[in-house]
């Protein structure tokens, strides 16, 4: 029998209405059993972790990822696959983190949680929990269907490092346009076997050391050479760009002396497009030749997510630059599309 281990950390999926408040209070994983006694049919054995502090997922750090990321350690070898309950506002920027701190994955790792409390009469969270349990006990030939880090929502699976959360209103909640969904339930769950990572070789190896001096420097029309500096010359060794379509800035040429001497003084500038959909191109366009010219990284397709903390974990893992740079433009975890 399947053994699954479930991390509660927290999110929509774990509160009740006070009845004198009216707001939202998190509750205990025994009261989410209480609502769910269908559980108890899912052939498996359920271990559950809860956090000592229930947190809303606003309050997510690289501290608490390393926390989960050594839950999953201790138990790796005793169990077939973990669920953890998130709240699904920072869900993405976690599934990301964990995708590069898991190095060798072989087992599933599924996020869910929910738009709805557990106890709403038309909450989405009893489905989507009971299905991420299902998918992180399936096996084929004794080895796990998606030994990824994966996010469940609303009847489909991510990978965790390609999506993001666009919705705050419908139980449809997350998007992954730039790859495909690795599963879909229905009456049967469909796994996408071409598009699922093949799983890790040898043991599972744990990189916490994140380091979160990192900005983001995003775009628009007459952005003032004042703002651009303030964050370029900020004491970060990592920036995030968010440009325009296939990667484009302005040519300015005060744009780029400020973008060349952040390089020069030892930054990695990471280019990353403002659109959902494509991916970055530079030097296609005259807007973006110089960026990379002056030795701007490029994001290709990923994720603000996925850029945010696979920016932290190389500078975590990596002191060289130019190093990180080429760390950057290259597909680690499935987290980018390489030109």
């Amino acid at each position: 029998m399947s053994q699954i281990l479930i991390i509660y950390t927290g999110g929509t999926i774990g509160m009740m209405s006070d009845p004198v408040t009216k707001t939202l209070v998190p509750i205990n994983f025994e009261q989410i059993m209480d609502n769910v006694p269908e559980l108890e049919k899912l052939n498996c054995k359920i271990k559950v972790h809860s956090f000592e502090h229930i947190i809303d997922s606003s309050n997510m750090n690289p501290e608490i990822w390393g926390e989960l990321a050594a839950l999953i350690e201790a138990s790796y070898d005793e169990v077939d696959g973990f669920v953890i309950l998130h709240g699904s506002d920072t869900m993405a920027f976690t599934a990301s983190a964990l995708s590069f701190m898991l190095q060798n994955l072989n087992k599933p790792v599924i996020f869910t949680g929910s738009q709805l409390p557990i106890s709403a009469v038309r909450t989405d969270a009893k489905e989507n929990l009971m299905t991420a349990i299902e998918i992180a006990k399936a096996k084929k030939n004794e080895k796990s269907r998606v030994p990824e880090v994966c996010i469940y929502f609303d009847y489909k699976l991510f990978r965790g490092n390609r999506a993001f959360k666009y919705n705050s209103s419908k139980f449809e909640a997350f998007r992954s346009p730039n790859y495909p969904i690795l599963a879909e339930s229905g009456v049967h769950l469909r796994f996408s076997v071409n598009d699922i990572r093949e799983p890790g070789e040898g043991p599972l190896k744990i990189h916490n050391k994140l380091v979160s001096d990192v900005a983001v420097l995003k775009l628009y029309p007459g952005i003032s050479p004042k703002v651009v500096e303030t964050i370029l010359t900020a004491d970060v060794r990592g920036i995030v760009m968010e440009t325009f379509g296939a990667g484009n800035t302005t040519t300015d040429q005060w744009f780029i002396d400020l973008l060349e001497t952040a390089i020069n003084s030892g930054k990695v500038i990471l280019d990353i497009s403002q659109c959902k959909v494509g991916t970055v191109e530079l030097g296609r366009y005259e807007t973006s030749k110089q960026l990379k010219d002056i030795g701007v990284a490029n994001g290709y397709d990923m994720t603000y997510e996925a850029a945010v903390t696979k920016m932290m974990y190389l500078l975590g893992e990596i002191d060289d630059p130019k190093e990180v740079k080429r760390c950057l433009e290259k597909d680690l975890r499935g987290e980018l599309t390489e030109s």
